[in-house]
């Protein structure tokens, strides 16, 4: 069976379970056991699938960040400190629309895979006075975190772009660097713009509070900089740095007079249905590996008579969407950038655009499944406002791109 009929089969199937609400985990796997029955029916491939995806120390590194994130989580939500920041950030901003903007942005320049799930609840605080449905709220979230995925150098896809395509750091951000702009003034349009926010009540402060406040705001975004710091600059795995982060952060919440209960942290955390659906997404990723179905999808686009930028845009859109992280994508498609044409701006910005909308529009995005399972929101509703937001930036890059190659 075509490779393209076969993937199409098994997305069509993957959409029909997740609209009988089916958790997202087991309906990737439903998918990815299908092109296994189709393509390579042999439990080799299977069992080489599983072992290596339970082996990998990616998912490890996955599974422990999203917990100690949580948290992380429980212990700004339960001692206050999330409530007060949100009120220290109103007063600074003076708009409620802008905080809802700003801070998964900005918790958005934190490397960690599935991040999403720390901005979300400063989402929700935010915003929980706004009469917003949840697929609203968690848009929000899921849109503005990943707008810098374009001109962070920290961001792991954009590190081994600039190594596998032999392109700078700095004449690759500056190249697309604009994109980040304008996704966020995609985002702002369509998912800040609508929001009313009359009738909200103001809060206020008196000046105790407001040294309250403060304090929260320190104590609520010192775990982002403390771990980006022991990430980045101290080489520490995600996970490694959260637990720090974590641990240390419960002594100074004690320390604080911020008593908050540890059985509730270490015990509230543990969702172990978040942490099987992204076992079951992992393995999917890892079946499409070894049953080499992402290898021919490459081999069949280069053998296709379409321009080299259409090819590299599909692939690096259809890989974005098999894999759902950007490291998918780039591992994929820069190398058949580098063969093709070394040092090419051009082209290995295709490849970054398109592979990143394709990873903003899949079920294997863990930011989206941690998003929607903390907001309790519906798949397809979450999506279609950045689907918008992808199809005007998109439009916009084509355009650009066709005019100033």
């Amino acid at each position: 069976m075509n490779i393209f009929i076969l993937l199409a089969i098994a997305m069509t199937l993957i959409i029909i379970l997740l609209r009988k609400h089916v958790p997202i985990g087991p309906c990737m796997l439903v998918g990815g056991l299908f092109i296994w029955a189709m393509k390579t029916p042999s439990l080799h491939y299977l069992w080489q699938g599983f072992t290596e995806t339970i082996t990998m120390s990616r998912t490890y590194d996955i599974l422990f960040a999203l917990y100690f994130v949580m948290c992380l989580e429980i212990e700004l939500r339960t001692s206050g400190a999330l409530a007060g920041m949100v009120h220290a950030l109103q007063r600074i901003f003076s708009s409620t629309k802008v905080t809802l903007a700003v801070m998964p942005a900005f918790l958005g320049l934190l490397p960690s895979l599935g991040g999403a799930r720390f901005s979300a609840p400063i989402v929700e605080e935010a915003s929980k006075e706004l009469p917003l449905t949840q697929e609203h709220r968690a848009a929000i979230n899921f849109w503005f975190r990943h707008i810098f995925e374009f001109s962070s150098p920290i961001i792991p896809g954009m590190i081994m772009a600039c190594n596998i395509a032999g392109v700078s750091y700095s004449d690759f951000i500056m190249h697309l660097c604009w994109l980040t702009v304008l996704a966020f003034v995609a985002g702002w349009l369509v998912l800040i713009t609508p929001i009313k926010t009359a009738g909200m009540t103001d809060y206020k402060e008196d000046k105790l509070e407001q040294e309250q406040n403060t304090q929260d705001l320190w104590l609520s975004l010192s775990p982002v900089v403390l771990t980006f710091v022991l990430v980045v600059f101290c080489d520490m795995n995600a996970s490694v740095g959260m637990g720090v982060v974590t641990a240390g952060l419960f002594f100074v919440l004690r320390f604080t007079k911020r008593f908050v209960s540890l059985k509730e942290v270490v015990l509230g955390a543990l969702d172990f249905k978040m942490f099987f659906n992204v076992l079951c997404i992992l393995y999917f990723i890892q079946i499409l590996t070894v049953t080499n179905v992402l290898k021919e999808i490459v081999v069949a686009f280069q053998s296709s008579p379409l321009p080299v930028p259409v090819i590299i845009g599909c692939v690096s859109f259809i890989i974005g969407v098999l894999t759902g992280m950007s490291q998918g994508h780039v591992a994929i498609v820069m190398p058949i950038v580098a063969a093709m044409a070394t040092g090419n701006l051009n082209l290995a910005g295709v490849a970054m655009a398109f592979g990143v909308a394709g990873q903003m529009l899949t079920p294997t995005h863990m930011c989206l499944v941690v998003t929607v399972d903390y907001f309790k929101s519906n798949f397809f509703k979450t999506l279609q406002p950045v689907l918008l937001c992808e199809v005007l930036i998109l439009t916009v890059f084509s355009v650009y791109s066709y005019f100033t190659w």
